[in-house]
């Protein structure tokens, strides 16, 4: 079953010349970079929108994350990296990723997120505020 996908952060940041490796291409570790950053972005931003003191020990962690290379970036250019989120769990809730330059997509990605209890490392149930506002998004 396909679950939609919510457009929920959008960020544009430059190729930089260090992102290429021996290849002349962006090294295929960089685009992960590129999804965290987007990801971090809204966190950022997100974590406005809520009070966030209940959840000093609480939090998400990355549980799996994926990559699809459609095309080789190379630098110059400017990029765009959208973030959908997908699927909300019990615990967990799924983040996708297009990767983009002058219109045309040269990256799909997703990254699943859990929410943890930091002192023990454990899953737990999303907090019922948390799971509310991400249900608007």
């Amino acid at each position: 079953m396909s679950h939609p996908r919510k457009l929920v952060h959008t960020t544009r940041m430059p190729l930089r010349w260090g992102d290429m490796d021996a290849m002349g291409h962006v090294n295929n570790t960089v685009y992960f970079r590129y999804m965290e950053q987007a990801r971090i972005e809204w966190f950022y931003a997100f974590a406005k929108k809520i009070d966030t003191a209940p959840y000093a020990e609480q939090g998400p962690i990355i549980i799996n994350a994926s990559c699809t290379f459609l095309e080789p970036l190379v630098y110059p250019g400017d990029l765009e990296v959208k973030m959908f989120l997908g699927e909300l769990g019990r615990s967990s809730f799924a983040s996708h990723y297009e990767i983009s330059m002058n219109a045309k997509r040269y990256a799909e990605g997703s990254a699943k997120m859990v929410w943890i209890d930091r002192k023990t490392g454990r899953s737990m149930a999303l907090p019922e505020s948390l799971r509310s506002m991400l249900e608007r998004v």
